[in-house]
């Protein structure tokens, strides 16, 4: 019996982690979503970094006809460049441009994550 109520209380603490880590990837993304200025009537928008080499952005709005958009942008980091994907389909290179303007969104992300979730000052 004691090795059962070790597995579950070991589960139950996953469980909390887990729960913990989507939690703050929800606020970091929604942070991350303000970034760019005032969202779309009926809009969403995130950014934020799922990983070491992943970074996300998604976007959600009706247009004036009712149609509901969606559009899911993968960034991936690699030693020899970043690319990116949008709504699944073939990854591409970044053109220089793109990835100055990925690199200026990764740090004021930083700044701000830190800052206003955090609690942090960027060293």
């Amino acid at each position: 019996m004691p090795k059962l109520f070790t597995q579950i209380k070991a589960q139950k603490q996953l469980n909390r982690h887990a729960a913990l880590q989507r939690e703050l990837i929800r606020r970091e993304a929604k942070i991350g979503g303000e970034l760019f200025g005032p969202l779309r009537t009926n809009g969403r928008r995130d950014f934020f970094c799922l990983d070491r080499h992943t970074w996300v952005w998604h976007e959600e709005w009706d247009d004036q006809y009712g149609q509901h958009h969606i559009v899911t942008t993968n960034y991936d980091i690699r030693p020899n460049g970043i690319i990116k994907a949008q709504n699944g389909q073939n990854y591409s290179y970044l053109t220089a441009n793109e990835a100055q303007n990925l690199y200026k969104a990764v740090m004021l992300y930083k700044e701000r994550v830190f800052s206003e979730l955090y609690g942090l000052a960027e060293s």
